[in-house]
């Protein structure tokens, strides 16, 4: 099945069977029974999807690719979700149980796509998919790269983040200007902070809107005591910190506050 020129919230739409197949098998397949993709455009990642031991439910935004998905995958019409996945209450299909995510993801949304994501971690022991390139490399990355930052720690302190291949934009329609990535996120087993989750997140953010200051310049709007500031840890910059590093930081100052 070809995909129309068509571009949607800056989605550029796969038209490479082969590509389209290899995401498909990206997932693990394990510890769940539901698979939702996210804006599956006209089917193209779908119809492999299809073939897993799976139940697989579509969210899609736009009317007119839902109107082809129904009319071209009958099976799957009653669960083909006509919503916008970042404002929709999943719960209301998904009923609470576990699923996985993947897509091949509109590159103006993809940064939110992981946020909620994250937002969901009980529900979703694995997310795979495609990104723009840089932003699949940045959530993969470790610290001390210099594009480690926000999306990279808060994602490996609950998943295991792998970059599995790179997606040239011939293969897209239409082609976008830069290179896309492939990554997959698996949960890790124990994915439960040994600190405050919401301090974390505050801790992680603040941190990285500095990015270049130290973290005792960072961090000033934490009221620090001045014993905890002389802490070596502050004299680093954000990227130079592990998810370990982070998760002991955050210990530090919820018991200093």
């Amino acid at each position: 099945m070809s995909v129309r020129a068509k571009k949607y919230l800056g989605q550029h739409f796969l038209n490479d069977e082969t590509i389209a197949k290899k995401i498909a098998d990206t997932l693990q397949l394990n510890t769940y029974s539901t698979v939702l993709e996210i804006g599956p455009g006209m089917g193209v990642l779908t119809k492999y999807l299809l073939e897993k031991d799976k139940t697989i439910f579509v969210i899609e935004i736009d009317p007119e690719s839902v109107e082809f998905l129904k009319a071209n995958f009958l099976n799957l019409a009653p669960r083909i979700i006509e919503k916008d996945f970042l404002k929709y209450d999943l719960n209301e299909v998904l009923k609470g149980e576990p699923f996985a995510i993947i897509g091949n993801f509109p590159y103006n949304i993809s940064t939110q796509i992981v946020f909620k994501t994250l937002e969901m971690r009980d529900q979703i022991p694995e997310f795979s998919g495609m990104f723009q390139k840089e932003v699949a490399q940045r959530i993969c990355s470790k610290e001390g790269s210099k594009v480690y930052g926000i999306l990279s720690v808060l994602s490996q302190a609950f998943y295991e983040a792998e970059y599995l291949f790179t997606v040239p934009p011939s293969v897209f329609n239409p082609p976008p200007k830069v290179e896309s990535g492939v990554l997959r996120l698996t949960r890790k087993e124990n994915y439960t902070l040994p600190c405050d989750d919401a301090l974390f997140f505050r801790v992680v953010k603040t941190a990285f809107q500095q990015r270049r200051k130290t973290l005792r310049n960072s961090l000033k709007t934490f009221n620090l005591t001045d014993s905890l500031r002389e802490d070596a840890i502050f004299d680093k910059r954000p990227e130079q910190l592990s998810v370990e590093a982070f998760i002991w930081l955050t210990q530090l100052i919820d018991k200093d506050e």
